[in-house]
């Protein structure tokens, strides 16, 4: 259970980090950031990336090993970093809709699953 609470609480995480880092970009057209300045966006990703912490900090604290969780330092960041690609793609596909998947993309997924799978792995 604490596995999935780990997830599910990292999946959050991203959500909010993803548009933290690049919501401005398309919100640009859309929205009162249109006229923001670099402060003004910056200040208002901050608080997105604070969001992210309120999901990021305890789902490490709740999925590390020597915490009682299932998942070592290396799992951890793997599962994050994999959720990131995840959520990130999601985004540009759903939300910018003008980037494109690529084949290259796709590869690169596959080796990073192949990454997950990897240091998953118990050798």
């Amino acid at each position: 259970m604490k596995g999935v609470i780990t997830v599910v609480l990292l999946i959050l995480s991203n959500i909010f980090m993803t548009l933290a880092w690049y919501g401005h970009l398309q919100w640009r057209e859309n929205s009162w950031l249109k006229h923001a300045g670099l402060l003004t966006i910056i200040l208002f990703s901050w608080g997105l990336a604070l969001l992210e912490y309120f999901f990021q900090v305890p789902a490490n604290k709740i999925g590390f090993k020597e915490n009682g969780g299932p998942f070592s330092f290396f799992e951890l960041k793997t599962i994050q970093e994999a959720i990131s690609l995840i959520t990130f793609t999601l985004f540009l596909i759903f939300i910018v809709k003008n980037e494109k998947l690529a084949w290259n993309h796709i590869v690169g997924f596959l080796l990073i699953l192949l990454a997950v799978y990897v240091i998953f792995k118990k050798w």
